[in-house]
């Protein structure tokens, strides 16, 4: 059993890969605002497309196919909002 005061080593382990990613976000926003579309556009196409390409190989419910639709559109719609606050 394991102490419920002692942090989980898989929180931390959780915790760890939720800064990397979110370090990888800052350096991607570094990479987009300094270099043209042209150059990064095809990059960030290649990016997505093997993640469509690996979610297609796993096998996964209706109901979670619609809470990634709907997270889609949130972010589709999202940059009207955020480009207004980064002024």
């Amino acid at each position: 059993m394991s102490d419920s005061n002692a942090p989980d080593p898989l929180d931390a382990k959780h915790e760890q890969n939720r800064q990397q990613r979110l370090e990888a976000v800052k350096r991607w926003v570094e990479n987009i605002e300094s270099e043209p579309p042209e150059r990064w556009g095809p990059q960030q196409n290649t990016v997505v497309n093997d993640q469509l390409e690996a979610a297609q190989c796993v096998q996964t419910s209706a109901a979670h196919h619609q809470r990634v639709k709907d997270l889609a559109k949130k972010i589709v719609e999202a940059p009207e909002e955020s480009n207004d606050n980064r002024s």
